[in-house]
């Protein structure tokens, strides 16, 4: 199969939304990283994530719509949730929710579970994907799974090249990091940290959510509730070892803020939106050469939060 390069341009557009029609997959820049995209309502093309992905069948999927009547459509929204969604959507926020069983999604987007996870993306490139394609569209990360997740169409076509029909082209994702997952039943919970902070989604709910455990070692086997909660996961070839200071012989290191000697940087200023963008292109740059790879100690504050979600799952033994 040869995967088309589709330009971010009308006519790439309406290419892209014609293929997802047809039940074909097509990979679509979002604010975060690259999704890749299937109907949610077809089967056999949701099916076809998994394959394309060597997906665990038991991982849900995040479906992406185009407004919040799409998604209210789909799921039953509390008022937690409506107030979420109004102070975050478009955004990098998944909210978790019970599924409406008259919305015709194929049971394998949610994996059988009774909720489903829903997005609104801020990127107008993806909204209008969204909207010209009519349908609610399942979307994990465009990459190998359990790989590092990708932020340009040249990652996606590295890891997926021939296995999906086409990559919609909309330049570098400007967050780096996959959304932020919130569960609300019974109370609301973090379920992955990413694009929005922490502290951003307790402020608007006025209190705290439950926190995630790091993930363990072994932990592989058990059923998800939402994406990205695989112990093992955005991981690249090479073996990291995390809160380095001083780097060992023949480890590339991976700073953050006024670091001497590291190979890549992701932000010399400490800047923690700058190293969340940066974070998944410098380990793709860094995979492409041998030899493990050390990562500077980063704070588990704000966006860093998420960052040190994916460096730990990243850095986890793998099955």
């Amino acid at each position: 199969m040869r995967t088309e390069q589709l330009a971010g341009d009308a006519a790439g557009l309406a290419r892209a939304a014609s293929l997802l029609a047809s039940g074909a997959l097509v990979a679509f820049p979002t604010e975060t990283v690259y999704g890749l995209g299937a109907d949610a309502l077809n089967g056999e093309a949701v099916a076809r994530i998994y394959e394309a992905k060597a997906r665990p069948a038991f991982n849900p999927l995040i479906v992406h719509v185009a407004s919040l009547e799409a998604a209210r459509a789909i799921a039953r929204f509390s008022e937690p949730a409506e107030r979420l969604a109004a102070a975050f959507w478009p955004g990098a926020l998944t909210l978790v929710l019970p599924l409406r069983p008259e919305a015709g999604l194929s049971p394998l987007v949610t994996a059988g579970l009774e909720s489903v996870a829903l997005r609104l993306p801020a990127s107008d490139l993806a909204r209008a994907l969204l909207e010209e394609a009519g349908c609610p569209v399942a979307a994990p990360s465009a990459n190998p799974s359990g790989r590092l997740s990708p932020t340009t169409a040249a990652h996606v076509l590295a890891g997926l090249g021939g296995r999906i029909e086409a990559v919609l082209d909309g330049g570098p994702a400007p967050v780096g990091v996959e959304s932020t997952i919130i569960g609300l039943d019974p109370a609301p919970a973090l379920l992955r940290p990413g694009g929005v902070p922490l502290e951003a989604v307790e402020a608007c709910l006025g209190q705290p959510l439950a926190r995630p455990q790091p993930p363990q070692p072994g932990e592989n086997g058990a059923k998800p509730t939402a994406p990205g909660q695989l112990a093992s996961h955005y991981a690249p070839r090479a073996r990291l070892r995390l809160n380095v200071t001083e780097p060992g012989p023949g480890e590339r290191l991976l700073g953050f803020g006024p670091v001497e000697g590291a190979t890549l940087n992701l932000s010399p200023s400490g800047d923690l939106r700058e190293a969340a963008a940066n974070l998944f292109p410098h380990l793709h740059r860094l995979d492409e050469t041998e030899g493990p790879i050390a990562v500077s100690p980063i704070p588990e504050t704000g966006l860093g939060l998420a960052i040190n979600d994916r460096l730990r799952r990243a850095a986890a033994p793998r099955d």
